[in-house]
């Protein structure tokens, strides 16, 4: 029993039971992968995954769980390279976040300009896509943290802290009705087709929500996975946006005015996520402490390992 056996194990149910693409993400042979996974299933004396001819179609009662502890092992090893990365060099190697477009394009860039300018050795990349993708991202191993709002929190695998509050914003042209409106209701919204994210962005479930609950059905005109592409159709006067309330910059966007809603929508949490039981490096609490001040290294490791089971704002 070795290691490749676990990785080739681990790789080939990432690649959805197919060996050959298991063996090209793994830089070796489609036969060797076969191989050393028959011999793990002779030495552990069960079958691992089911078959049909030579092809495998899933995993066996014992195979899945064989692979929990497979993946928990994983993750020891990969911890264990980490520490050593640490030791040897304090102040550099690489660092690679999960986040979506708002978050990147907004409430990221003075933390990534404060952080590079403590570490500049530190090679820092951002992968971008929805909350289920990059939870993926932190899942395989892609990336050290996820950074995102609410959906992140109900994924198996991940520990997830809060970092910030924030509300929707209603965003209209300069002279639009919906300026006079006061208070400003869901009414007074559906009656405009309605420019806002995508269903796996940045709180729409808690807009549809809003409107169900009042038995309203507004027109969707456009959805869009970036607040830049809803302001922009806005201002050419096609809808009235809903965005997160970070997106909005009253000098930047000065063709557009903005109604607070949270008092419709309720608020929203983003949050950072990190694999559990994965070995964070120095600099990526640091990284978190940035982010956020209610955050510290002493408080992420307590809930990392099990003292403190739950953290809220």
């Amino acid at each position: 029993m070795n290691l490749h056996q676990f990785r080739f194990l681990r790789e080939a149910v990432r690649q959805n039971f197919n060996l050959t693409e298991a063996a090209k993400a793994l830089f070796t042979s489609q036969p060797g992968v076969s191989k050393a996974i028959i011999e793990l299933e002779e030495e552990l004396g069960v079958d691992i995954f089911t078959r049909h001819g030579k092809r495998i179609r899933g995993l066996t009662e014992p195979g899945r769980a064989v692979l929990k502890s497979v993946e928990a092992i994983m993750r020891e090893v990969d911890s264990l390279k980490r520490i050593g990365k640490e030791f040897a060099a304090q102040d550099s190697g690489s660092f690679t976040i999960a986040t979506t477009h708002t978050q990147a394009r907004y409430s990221l860039p003075k933390v990534v300009q404060a952080f590079s300018q403590k570490y500049p050795k530190v090679k820092l990349s951002l992968l971008q896509g929805n909350p289920k993708q990059i939870a993926e991202m932190v899942l395989n191993d892609q990336a050290d943290l996820a950074i995102a709002t609410e959906a992140i929190a109900e994924i198996d695998g991940l520990i997830s802290l809060p970092c910030y509050q924030w509300e929707h914003l209603v965003v209209v042209p300069p002279e639009h009705p919906l300026l006079k409106a006061k208070p400003l209701t869901l009414e007074d919204i559906a009656a405009y087709p309605l420019i806002t994210y995508d269903t796996a962005f940045a709180g729409r479930n808690k807009i549809d929500h809003a409107f169900a609950l009042r038995s309203l059905k507004p027109e969707i005109l456009l959805e869009a996975i970036d607040a830049d592409v809803i302001k922009t159709y806005v201002e050419l006067g096609m809808g009235v946006g809903i965005i997160a309330g970070m997106a909005f910059d009253a000098e930047r966007d000065r063709n557009l005015r903005a109604l607070p809603a949270g008092h419709l929508f309720g608020s929203n949490v983003s949050r950072v996520a990190m694999k559990n039981g994965a070995y964070l490096r120095g600099y990526v609490y640091t990284f978190i402490e940035l982010l956020t001040p209610t955050l510290n290294r002493k408080l992420i490791e307590s809930v990392m390992n099990g003292e403190k089971p739950v953290y809220e704002l």
